[in-house]
């Protein structure tokens, strides 16, 4: 097998939840150009059509409307994904959002939301994507972590609880399925402006941020895409149970 085909994702079926935009939306192009189909889920009809539209010129891309706080929801998305298309050979659970605000002010709402879409959801299609794979014998899941499933971030509790989860998730189910064939891996973005935080992040925020990161500057989302093929793909079909981080060396970093 050459390089080139360790690293192809030719004729593989994707469902990229979270992919009609940001971080989702550049895994799922990538994924597109690297050869496979690709699926991608979001709540937002209108965002959807848009999003298919502009992924079909790079291949063949679908996609199926979604709100994943309900666990029905996930459920009926992947049994639908699975009645179109026949088998899934990649998930990437890339849907996230959060709410700023001190610790002592989160709400029940507010837990609910937070966690019901970073990390339930996630749990929930880990399940139901896993029972298809583990009855395969194969497949690759990808989650999306976050500096933040490494640090502190003070007005973050919630958003921060769910990431440092999705990590242990990460890696439990790494080890658990393993014998089985299926991979389980995350990547942890670091300071990338997408939707879910360019207008939520104060700009003394920004600045700390570029301050602290040793490249001294904000990642572009189509540098997290390399990352997301390789841990999808042959190339790593050795590695399970990983949290790659994409952060410029944010977390590396001392003083």
């Amino acid at each position: 097998m050459t390089p080139a085909e360790r690293f192809s994702l030719k004729d593989r079926y994707a469902l990229v939840i979270g992919g009609t935009s940001g971080i989702g939306k550049a895994i799922a192009t990538g994924f597109l150009q690297s050869g496979a189909r690709v699926i991608v889920a979001g709540k937002n009809e209108a965002k959807l059509t848009g999003a298919v539209a502009e992924l079909k010129k790079h291949g063949e891309a679908f996609g199926y409307a979604a709100d994943v706080r309900d666990d029905a929801a996930v459920r009926g998305l992947v049994g639908q994904t699975l009645a179109h298309h026949g088998h899934l050979d990649i998930l990437v659970n890339c849907q996230g959002m959060t709410t700023l605000k001190p610790a002592v002010e989160f709400t029940a709402a507010d837990w609910d939301e937070v966690i019901g879409t970073n990390l339930r959801s996630v749990f929930v299609a880990c399940q139901e994507v896993g029972q298809h794979m583990l009855g395969r014998g194969k497949g690759c899941i990808l989650n999306i972590g976050s500096l933040a499933s490494y640090r502190g971030w003070p007005r973050s509790a919630l958003y921060g609880m769910a990431k440092t989860a999705v990590v242990s998730l990460t890696e439990t189910l790494g080890a658990e399925w393993a014998p089985k064939g299926v991979r389980v891996n995350a990547l942890a973005p670091g300071f990338f402006m997408t939707e879910l935080n360019r207008d939520k992040m104060a700009p003394e925020r920004k600045a700390l941020a570029l301050a602290r990161t040793p490249m001294a500057r904000f990642g572009e989302v189509e540098e997290l895409v390399g990352a997301a093929i390789y841990l999808c793909s042959d190339a790593a079909r050795f590695v399970t149970g990983e949290t790659v981080r994409v952060d410029g060396g944010f977390l590396a970093s001392g003083l």
